[in-house]
């Protein structure tokens, strides 16, 4: 079993505090007892100590030769062939005389708390910081080196941060289609705005408008929490067919068939799906996708309830067929086309 992130630095810092106790001198044969029981308690522990021994070693042999003058007596601390870590003991180092034992054991503490750290950065680190956008009127699937993906709607921008422990994407605006591959030991992590949408593998779209945050899930179980960690705010469990929406603290999950919640994600097909929609709720879907825009002049207009699947880039086209089935007058312009009662 490996150990974890948080069992790793645990295991350095206690090799290093083992380190420091017995070159500071006072090492006493209750010490080395204890300190073999320790050794032979795991083979990490082992390995650890090993490791920032030899570092330890070699900082010892620096400081001798830039003074002029051999170390002796002292036994060697990393054999020079393969060695079975299962049957490894460790002789106590000759004490360090002289006026700077002390600072010699605090330097032993610097040098293996900075390979802690840096471990514990190793760790939490981006290996792989990217940041995508879309402008308006272009979607994008791009392969994540986690071997994830993800699919950019019009005018999106999601920043990736894939680390060894955690992988973290902020999306800041628009929205994104994600297909997460599946990895327990690296939760896979979408912020949006003051909520979480957290997976291992699934395939689910997070959505941010200036009001707003939709979530719909296609495949698999996503958690949706507050950013903040916040406990009074409300965690949801959302399975395959849920769609969440969030309004400031308010969270609304409604539960469709998987073939409809396919309908709210076909964007990436090239195709807008609408069931018993307001035109005006229509029309903001066409925008999204288009510089060309749509204007509703008269509110009747906005009110019509239209239905069926259409190219999300034709909005010309939708357009006409607007004129053809109900009493709408389309004015015609470069930069936008303008809806209004006949």
């Amino acid at each position: 079993m490996h150990a974890t992130p948080t069992d790793a630095a645990a295991i350095e810092a206690a090799a290093a505090d083992w380190i420091a106790r017995r070159d500071a001198g006072a090492w006493s044969d209750d010490d080395a007892r204890a300190l073999e029981a320790w050794l032979q308690a795991a083979t990490a522990h082992r390995v650890a100590f090993l490791r920032l021994d030899a570092v330890w070693a070699e900082s010892g042999r620096l400081q001798a030769l830039g003074a002029g003058r051999g170390r002796t007596g002292v036994p060697p601390r990393v054999p020079a062939g393969p060695a079975d870590l299962s049957t490894l003991t460790f002789a106590p180092r000759a004490p360090v005389r002289g006026r700077g034992r002390g600072a010699w054991a605090a330097a032993a503490f610097a040098a293996c708390l900075a390979l802690v750290a840096g471990g514990a950065w190793f760790v939490s680190a981006p290996v792989d910081p990217v940041d995508y956008r879309t402008p308006q009127g272009v979607t994008r699937t791009v392969a994540l080196a986690d071997g994830s993906s993800t699919t950019l709607a019009s005018d999106t921008a999601l920043a990736v941060r894939l680390s060894r422990s955690e992988r973290h994407l902020l999306l800041a605006s628009g929205e994104a289609f994600f297909e997460a591959a599946k990895d327990p030991q690296r939760p896979f992590v979408v912020e949006a705005g003051n909520r979480r949408v957290v997976a291992i593998g699934t395939r689910f779209s997070v959505r941010r408008e200036a009001d707003a945050l939709r979530v719909v899930v296609t495949e698999g179980t996503v958690r949706l929490e507050p950013a903040s960690g916040d406990t009074r705010q409300p965690t949801t469990l959302l399975p395959a067919g849920s769609v969440a929406t969030v309004r400031r603290d308010a969270v609304l999950v409604r539960s469709l068939s998987l073939a409809e919640v396919e309908e709210l994600v076909d964007w990436r097909s090239g195709r807008l799906v609408f069931r018993d929609t307001a035109l005006t709720d229509a029309v903001a879907e066409f925008n999204r996708f288009n510089t060309r825009q749509i204007v509703i002049a008269d509110a009747s207009v906005g009110a019509l309830r239209i239905g069926g699947s259409f190219r999300w880039e034709n909005v010309e086209g939708f357009v006409r067929l607007l004129e053809r089935g109900f009493p709408v007058e389309a004015e015609y312009g470069q930069e936008r086309i303008v809806l209004r009662t006949p």
